[in-house]
């Protein structure tokens, strides 16, 4: 069967497939356009299949926030190589996908793959890219926070992204705060939002590893957990949010930067996602 320029050039815009692969749907489909499409779908899950196996390590990673900015998402979708990663309709899609977590204010990764996109599952238009780039690609991390105002950040190059949540939309200068703490989370990497949000497990490897030292430093054994607990003191100050130096004025924390703008200003919610 004779198969038209304007055929494969119609079938490319509407799948995003290459000309060849184009070409090839259409003839094993004797033209019809429809089963041309699902052709390339079947295509997209055998690679998905093919390609299980293979590492997806590169890819964006962005974050956004609602209109009413009461919520606030961050999403990873992986590829595998740096070359896709940074192609404009790669970006565009993962866009896509956060653009409906954030309209819809979805709560999990697994409701968002579920999501209707033109009569095809997130899930499946997922599939459906790894049979157009033709590599592995997989949703690697979604996260969520709703607060009573939200701020996201993205760094240059799409490889890391942060979102956080504050517990007055009323504060003065709220959105700027909101805007430069998730900038600090994203360059000081803190492990919890307070003291008391660290996990138990945390503070019990801080408290051994700080013995060890003080072991290995000829510290009287009676003495090792008082050591021990005073170098977790800073630990607090080095790695949870409202403890830490504040980047941009380092002679206060980030709860005494938020106390200056209102008294009961704090964080209810950070986190934190970068590929690698």
């Amino acid at each position: 069967m004779n198969i038209t320029a304007s055929q494969v050039n119609e079938l490319r815009k509407s799948t995003g497939a290459g000309m060849m692969d184009c070409k090839k749907a259409l003839v094993e489909s004797n033209g019809d356009m429809e089963q041309a499409v699902d052709y390339l779908r079947k295509k997209g899950q055998k690679v998905a299949a093919k390609r299980a196996d293979r590492d997806a390590t590169e890819g964006v990673v962005i974050s956004k926030i609602s209109k009413d900015m009461t919520y606030a998402a961050v999403l990873m979708i992986n590829c595998e190589t740096d070359f896709v990663a940074k192609n404009l309709d790669f970006v565009k899609y993962a866009h896509s996908i956060l653009d409906l977590a954030v309209d819809n204010k979805i709560e999990t990764a697994e409701e968002l793959k579920a999501m209707d996109v033109n009569g095809r599952t997130v899930g499946e238009t997922i599939i459906d890219q790894t049979g157009i780039i033709g590599e592995k690609i997989d949703m690697g991390a979604f996260f969520k926070i709703e607060a009573p105002i939200t701020a996201a950040y993205i760094h240059p190059g799409n490889r890391l992204a942060t979102i956080i949540g504050l517990s007055k939309a009323d504060a003065p200068k709220v959105e700027q705060i909101g805007h430069e703490l998730a900038m600090q989370v994203a360059a000081m990497d803190p492990v919890a939002v307070d003291e008391s949000d660290v996990p138990q497990a945390a503070i019990q490897r801080e408290i051994e590893i700080g013995m060890e030292q003080a072991r290995n430093e000829g510290k009287p054994e009676e003495m090792l957990e008082k050591i021990a607990r005073g170098k977790l003191n800073k630990f607090y100050r080095e790695s949870t949010l409202l403890n830490q130096d504040f980047v941009r004025e380092n002679k206060k924390s980030v709860r005494q930067y938020l106390s200056e703008s209102a008294k009961d200003l704090t964080v209810t919610a950070f986190n934190r996602v970068m590929l690698g």
